[in-house]
């Protein structure tokens, strides 16, 4: 099965990635993420459709925000939060916190749990495959 791509560190730019965090939903998955632990697609909860989370997904994957991985019909992700601070210092720190601060993406979840202390309640299906 075809792997995606994912740029590498010298092709992350910081365009690109603002670009990718301009979007509520983006950033919500983002806080999610930046717990450094690898989600399945299916353990996400957003009040979007299954394919316009996956459209999501893919330009935080394509800007360089995320890597994504399958495994047979799954698909994983997590943040590359590593590679951001190498090549942007203090730019995702300072915009998740502004995200806190400002509520942002705060109806972005995992199923059955919370995205924090005071975010939503889990309970919507997830995505799965590619």
């Amino acid at each position: 099965m075809k792997q995606a791509h994912h740029p590498d560190l010298d092709e992350i730019g910081l365009i690109t990635v603002l670009g990718a965090l301009s979007d509520p939903i983006r950033i919500g998955l983002v806080r999610v993420l930046a717990d450094g632990r690898e989600r399945g697609w299916g353990e996400l909860r957003a009040p979007i459709a299954k394919s316009t989370l996956s459209h999501h997904l893919r330009v935080l994957r394509d800007a360089g925000v995320t890597r994504t991985r399958q495994e047979g019909t799954r698909c994983y992700v997590e943040l590359r939060r590593d590679d951001l601070d190498a090549r942007l210092p203090g730019l995702l720190d300072t915009v998740l916190e502004a995200a806190r601060l400002d509520d942002v993406g705060a109806h972005v979840g995992l199923t059955g749990g919370r995205l924090d202390q005071d975010g939503p309640q889990g309970g919507n299906e997830g995505v799965t495959g590619v």
